[in-house]
């Protein structure tokens, strides 16, 4: 994780010093990436930088900003770069004397709430969190999101789906996935139109799938989960534009949006392919490769090649990468070869569970 601090005096810099040891030693396992800051003139190494140059470039990197001081300087510094919930930050703001810990920006696809407490309890300081949600206990949406892994389509159905829990209303729940214990008070399961288990038509409604274009509610808000694997194989430096045609159209096919991938995958002989490498960059998602004896090691019926046996000493590079990269998965679809590059897709194992 990737966090930036700033105080604005002494004792802001030693309240965030005892926060920085303290969070460390509690994430043991887990690098901690951290750019300190202290904007005050008693501090002889203080920011070298105007607060405003400061701010942008961490609300462009950092997972969760940090603000000790006042609130006011925290709003004003952010105000020109908040966007949307889906890309910006988490921001807290800590008083100087780590007495409180409020949760400021991007409570929960942030994080910002839950940092909010683990910062609270590092410090013996209360934490602040204003969200409707959070204070009436009530399920929220976009918190679920963050913790399985999945994107949200549609924020304007996603309130919708918070403000009728808030006001003891039904929302609709359906799942191309299994679901395993119970649901959150005020969600119902219903089918793909949409109706309860007495028939009842439900709405607004929470929709799980691959797909976001599936609306069984009149008002959905579509969770994407990213267990997607996409499988790639190519002629030796193939057109990045190519690669990604066939990768689309694998997608189209098997009905699967791009914010389900997970990772592409192939075998080690791509690892410095330049256009699998510059599609990963664009989607935004880690290339993985494999040897030819992991990918040989997977189970399944492949479209065997003996040219790309030849070649690579595996029958099938994109089927084989996918199931791979997938742990194993279920292969949705099958190779599609065009223009030299050729693409299969793979789902990981998965299934809503609700804490």
């Amino acid at each position: 994780m990737k966090m930036a601090v700033i105080s604005f005096s002494l004792t802001g810099a030693a309240a965030a010093e005892r926060l920085i040891k303290r969070l460390r030693e509690n994430r043991k396992e887990e690098t901690l990436e951290v750019e300190t800051a202290v904007k005050s003139r008693y501090c002889t190494e203080g920011l070298k930088e105007p607060l405003d140059v400061w701010t942008r470039r961490q609300f462009e990197k950092a997972d969760l900003l940090i603000f000790v001081g006042a609130c006011g300087i925290a709003v004003r510094s952010i105000a020109p770069y908040v966007k949307n919930k889906k890309t910006d930050p988490a921001v807290l703001v800590i008083d100087e004397c780590g007495k409180f810990v409020i949760s400021l920006l991007s409570g929960h696809l942030g994080g910002a709430n839950e940092y909010a407490k683990e910062a609270a309890r590092a410090l013996g300081a209360v934490p602040v969190v204003t969200t409707a949600t959070d204070l009436h206990g009530v399920f929220a949406v976009d918190t679920f999101a963050k913790k399985n892994g999945c994107s949200i389509h549609n924020m304007t159905a996603a309130k919708e789906v918070s403000a009728a829990l808030l006001a003891g209303e039904d929302v609709g729940l359906y799942s191309d996935f299994p679901i395993q214990g119970g649901l959150p008070l005020g969600l119902k399961l219903c089918d793909s139109q949409g109706r309860d288990g007495k028939g009842e038509v439900i709405s607004p409604g929470i929709c799980i799938s691959l797909e976001k274009e599936k609306h069984p509610f009149s008002h959905t808000v579509n969770l994407i989960p990213r267990i997607v694997t996409a499988g790639v194989g190519c002629r030796r430096e193939c057109p990045y534009e190519k690669i990604r045609q066939v990768l689309f159209r694998a997608l189209q096919e098997a009905r699967v949006c791009e914010e389900a991938l997970e990772k592409i995958a192939s075998i080690t002989l791509k690892e410095k392919e330049p256009g699998i490498l510059a599609l990963a960059g664009e989607l935004s998602v880690p290339f993985a490769v494999y040897s030819a004896g992991e990918l040989m090691e997977a189970e399944g019926n492949f479209q065997p090649s003996s040219f790309v046996r030849e070649v690579t000493g595996v029958d099938n590079v994109c089927e084989r990468s996918a199931v791979t990269g997938s742990g194993g998965g279920t292969l949705i679809q099958e190779k599609l070869k065009a223009d030299g590059a050729t693409a299969a897709l793979a789902v990981r194992d998965w299934s809503v569970r609700f804490e």
